[in-house]
């Protein structure tokens, strides 16, 4: 085992590319003619949301089994994933044929763990336990002790490191000129930590911009601190980046090796995550839209440059698109809950949709029960707007009018039982 100021090393990176050329794809690296117009640079799209489990996690988890005796091979493995981690493991463990038990959040999206069960087959159980992957993970952890089997840590691994590792060796081959960004998603940092070792050998002019959902900000928040610091708290929403506190390892080279850490709305992931399966077909999830979303706050400074966005997954369920759109809307501007007051008489609604909505404003929702002993009825009501410009006019007249009962967006514990 190697001490607490490991950083890859170039040889394990290129023994683990060999060791994955019969499982995991060379994903391309794809120009982006939509994004490229947007920012006036050259976007590269890496496209790992190509690999045969949908995300670069593959790379990872084969390459840390391959190096596990036959003895650990034949007690079994045990793994913690919110959705990505446990697919790769899956597909190495039936490519090994390997036991291996799995645990992930009870909140994962279906799909994920449909998945799993399918790339794994006979070889693989799945416990979904836990709300987040964190506490999945205490649950897996002990599972493994008990058990004396050998655990596949999703991205605190030495070995897993080097898995992802892989993808800065082909981002560099496939680029025709001198790549100056490289933006990658952040959850526990395997990925950040091996493909900007990478980059700090080969491309040492390269800048890699590390992102992470504003709601789970674990590597900037200890970045911030020069502490691998623990969250409390976080939004699950992107799933495969929703992590409480990152690797220790990962943490450490994060810290040599990135140039900036960022966050970015959920908001914005839902938009990005539209707009590139509008441009372009592509299909993302929430993780594998935070490189792409990022590109927005760095705008001026890409201006002509050569820059990389690794989509790190295409694991969406379809079922949470009608959630990702509300998302997006909300972050845009163009959709907005109120309560509305309604005097107790015929014609309200009808004086309400003729004199206080907008010609192109849309009513989306709408919860009213009317209760006769009162003069006034509050309704929960969801207005789409075309433009967000149409905002401050809807609520004047909303108020001019004495319809105007209160906004419920800035409520979010109200916005979670409406979203």
């Amino acid at each position: 085992m190697k001490d607490s100021t490991y950083f890859p090393d170039l040889a394990d990176v290129k023994s683990a590319a060999k060791i994955l050329q019969d499982v995991a794809t060379v994903t391309p690296l794809e120009n982006s003619i939509s994004y490229s117009k947007l920012y006036d640079c050259n976007v590269m799209l890496k496209r790992e949301d190509l690999q045969i489990v949908r995300s670069y996690k593959i790379r990872g988890a084969y390459n840390k089994m391959k190096s596990l005796s036959a003895e650990q091979l034949e007690k079994g493995i045990v793994c913690a994933s919110a959705g990505n981690h446990a697919q790769g493991v899956a597909y190495s463990c039936r490519a090994l044929k390997v036991y291996g038990k799995i645990f992930m959040p009870s909140p994962t999206p279906g799909q994920k763990v449909e998945q799993v069960k399918m790339f794994g087959e006979v070889y693989v159980e799945v416990v979904l336990i836990g709300d987040t992957f964190d506490e999945a993970n205490t649950y897996a952890r002990a599972y493994c002790d008990t058990h004396a089997m050998s655990f596949i840590h999703p991205f605190d691994d030495e070995k897993v490191i080097e898995g992802q590792a892989t993808i800065g060796l082909e981002v560099i081959e496939q680029a025709d000129e001198a790549i100056d960004y490289i933006f990658l998603p952040v959850g526990g940092g395997g990925l950040a930590a091996g493909l900007s070792s990478v980059c700090r050998i080969l491309t040492p002019h390269t800048k890699v911009i590390g992102v992470e959902p504003k709601g789970a900000p674990s590597m900037k928040t200890s970045l911030d601190r020069k502490e691998n610091f623990t969250l409390s708290d976080i939004d699950k929403f992107v799933d495969g980046a929703a992590v409480k506190r990152v690797g220790d390892r990962n943490f450490k080279i994060c810290q040599s090796n990135l140039h900036e850490m960022v966050t970015v709305d959920e908001g914005k992931v839902c938009e990005t995550i539209l707009y590139v399966y509008n441009k372009a077909a592509i299909v993302l999830e929430p993780a594998g839209a935070l490189s792409i979303a990022a590109l927005e706050q760095y705008a001026d400074v890409i201006k002509g440059k050569n820059v990389v966005c690794v989509i790190s997954g295409g694991n969406n369920d379809i079922t949470r698109m009608e959630e990702i759109k509300e998302r997006a809307m909300l972050y845009q501007g163009l959709k907005h809950y109120f309560l509305v007051t309604f005097p107790q008489r015929a014609g309200a609604l009808k004086e309400f949709v003729a004199e206080i909505l907008g010609p192109t404003d849309d009513i989306t929702h709408f919860e009213y029960t009317k209760k006769t002993s009162r003069e006034k009825g509050t309704a929960v009501v969801g207005v789409e707007l075309k433009c967000n410009d149409d905002f401050n006019p809807l609520l004047s007249r909303m108020k001019e009018k004495h319809f105007f009962g209160g906004y419920l967006n800035e409520n979010s514990i109200l916005m979670d039982m409406l979203v």
